[in-house]
């Protein structure tokens, strides 16, 4: 006995929304993650060292600047 006919042929559909998707949840990712580490990072001296608001605030942009240069889509793609 057969089984059921199908329409579905390997290879032959059009992922490009799940590409879009997968992309759109990974920048996601990579982004709020470098927000969520920079804001832990700003209230941990500013609350439980005597760096002070400036000094918080100074090295949260610095690691903000390092983190965005770090993670940002290259030109040539690939890894």
């Amino acid at each position: 006995m057969a089984g059921p006919a199908s329409d579905y042929h390997r290879g032959e559909m059009d992922i490009s929304e799940q590409t879009s998707t997968y992309k759109l949840v990974m920048g996601m990712t990579k982004w709020g993650s470098l927000a969520i580490a920079v804001v832990v990072l700003f209230f941990t001296l500013l609350f439980c060292t005597d760096a002070g608001f400036l000094g918080s605030l100074f090295v949260s942009v610095a690691a903000t600047v390092i983190g965005v240069l770090v993670l940002r889509e290259r030109a040539g793609g690939g890894h």
